[in-house]
């Protein structure tokens, strides 16, 4: 019997991760191999993205992909940041279905396959998760993603409860017609509302998140905020003149024949 997806695309961009890599990239097979004896993909990788880590991130990832022909690694010769990361990731992707999260693991992967379960069952493009519970990382960090995810809401009518949480599950057709400018955090943003706008479908869900224990997290401080502002002003404009695609455009394997 024909699995329901050909293959998957797990993507992790990475900066100095020494300590979670090995631990995320197991529970990236792990998983896959799950979704794979129960028939919903066909094939996984697990794409790294190393963004120039000045620690041992790029070694460990060459020796995984060395013992495991499912793992691949890009390294960037100079640091990117997140937006930059992402956008290398989805472009050497090969996954009909391609994840992206972070490194430190802030869900546990094995909501992965409900997330492809409901894309499956409600004919959704994208599965963005939530947190339940944000309590765990701290009053600040809560604050500033309330007023962005209220901000995101004023300015482009965006009705995604956590539009900045590293659980973002898309089909190919999504990443064939969305352009991607934000080298920064807001690409998270960029990446929803230019998929919304092109009229594809996003369905959301809610899971346990779980901050991170090793490894240092710089999203919240004040250059990556500056820089999510300075993003704002260019490409929200750009993303409001947007029209919906046709749906035969969209998704092509899905028209009526």
């Amino acid at each position: 019997m024909a699995p329901n997806f050909d293959s998957l695309t797990v993507l992790f961009p990475m900066w100095n991760e020494e300590l979670t890599i090995v631990r995320t990239v197991n529970a990236a097979r792990e998983i896959g191999d799950k979704l794979v004896d129960d028939g919903e993909i066909g094939s996984y990788e697990v794409l790294i993205v190393d963004d120039a880590s000045t620690d041992a991130t790029g070694e460990l990832a060459d020796k995984l992909a060395t013992d495991d022909e499912r793992i691949r690694v890009v390294h960037h010769p100079v640091n990117r940041k997140l937006g930059g990361s992402i956008k290398t990731g989805l472009a050497a992707s090969r996954g009909q279905l391609v994840l992206y999260t972070d490194a430190d693991l802030p869900f546990d992967l094995a909501d992965l396959a409900k997330a492809v379960r409901l894309l499956r069952v409600y004919d959704a493009d994208i599965v963005s998760a939530y947190r339940l519970d944000r309590t765990g990382e701290g009053w600040r960090r809560a604050l500033y993603s309330f007023l962005y995810n209220a901000l995101v809401r004023s300015l482009l009518s965006l009705p995604v409860r956590d539009v900045n949480f590293a659980f973002k599950l898309v089909r190919r057709e999504v990443l064939d017609h969305v352009r991607l400018r934000s080298e920064g955090s807001f690409i998270d943003v960029e990446l929803l509302a230019r998929a919304r706008r092109l009229g594809f479908g996003i369905i959301q869900f809610g899971v346990d998140f779980f901050p991170r224990t090793k490894g240092v997290s710089t999203l919240s401080s004040a250059p990556v905020i500056l820089r999510i502002l300075r993003e704002m002003t260019t490409i929200v404009p750009v993303i409001r003149r947007l029209e919906p695609l046709p749906p035969e455009v969209r998704r092509p394997s899905a028209a009526p024949r």
